[in-house]
C-alpha cells in the first residue's frame, strides 16, 4: 500500500510526499518514520528505501523537500548534481524545519502510527535533515547518513530530543574529518547521546545501489545496525 499525499506546510505551500505502509499495518500501532531525501529528489532510491523500511513494520514519509522551486515528483540522475543547486540554493533551515514538521504531524496523527515512536532518517543531504528533525521535533531516536553540511546546525545539537545515529564513509573525500568532528563535540559538549560509525571502506553513497560508490557490505552492516538503534529505543 503506497501512495504520494499531499500536505499543507505551515508557511502556505503544499507538499508532495512519498508514503509506504507495512502490508499488515491494519489493527496495529506501529513505529513511524520521516525517510529525508538525497540531494537528488525523492527518486527511486528514496522511494525504495521507504518501502524497506515499511517491510520492516514502520510507517514511512518522505517528503519533497524542493517542493518550494521544483514541480512534483521532482528528481534527476547522480550524475547531475549542477540541476539541483538551484534548489538547494533557495532552501532555508526555516523552510526545512517547517517541512519536517508537517511529515512529523502527518505521521503522529495516523491512526496507524504509535506517536510515541517516531523516528527520523537521512542519506547525503537528507541526514542533515534528520538531524535538524531530531532537534525540532520530539522523535524518539534519528540517523544520519553521510550527512553532507551537517556542521551548519552543529549548534542545534542543544535541542536534540532523542539519540542520534551517524554514519560517515572513511573513502568519502565529500565530508572530511573536521565535520565529524564538529558534529560530534557539540553532541558531546550538549551531553547528547549518539553512535558515531566510520566504515574505513565505504565511500560516500555506499548505502545506495544505484550509485558507483555502493558498497553491499557496508550497506547491509548499516543496515542491519540502524534497525537494531531503531528497535532498541523503541517505547
Amino acid at each position: 500500500m503506497e501512495k504520494y499525499i499531499n500536505l499543507k506546510v505551515a508557511d502556505g505551500t503544499d507538499m508532495e510526499a512519498y508514503t509506504a505502509i507495512p502490508e499488515d499495518a491494519a489493527g496495529k500501532i506501529n513505529p513511524g518514520l520521516i525517510l529525508l531525501q538525497e540531494a537528488f529528489g525523492v527518486n527511486h532510491h528514496i522511494r525504495d528505501m521507504a518501502d524497506r523500511f515499511a517491510a520492516q513494520g514502520f510507517v514511512v514519509i518522505a517528503p519533497e523537500m524542493y517542493h518550494r522551486t521544483a514541480p512534483p515528483y521532482f528528481e534527476v540522475g547522480y550524475t547531475e548534481f549542477d540541476k539541483v543547486k538551484p534548489h538547494i540554493s533557495a532552501m532555508t533551515i526555516e523552510g526545512n524545519a517547517a517541512d519536517i514538521k508537517a511529515a512529523y504531524h502527518w505521521l503522529s496523527s495516523n491512526e496507524l502510527v504509535n506517536p510515541g515512536n517516531i523516528f527520523s532518517i537521512g542519506y547525503c543531504m537528507g541526514g542533515r535533515m534528520s538531524f535538524l528533525a531530531n532537534a525540532t521535533q520530539p522523535i524518539k531516536a534519528g540517523a544520519s547518513y553521510y550527512s553532507g553540511n551537517i556542521k551548519s546546525i552543529a549548534n542545534k545539537a542543544a535541542n536534540i530530543s532523542g539519540r542520534h545515529l551517524f554514519f560517515w564513509g572513511g573513502l568519502d573525500q565529500h565530508i572530511g574529518q573536521d565535520q565529524i568532528d564538529i558534529i560530534t563535540k557539540a553532541m558531546d559538549e550538549a551531553g547528547k547521546e549518539y553512535i558515531n560509525v566510520k566504515i574505513s571502506y565505504a565511500d560516500h553513497g555506499f548505502n545506495c545501489d544505484e550509485r558507483d560508490s555502493y558498497n553491499e557490505k557496508a550497506a547491509k552492516e548499516a543496515w542491519a545496525l540502524t534497525l537494531a538503534f531503531f528497535k532498541n529505543n523503541m517505547g
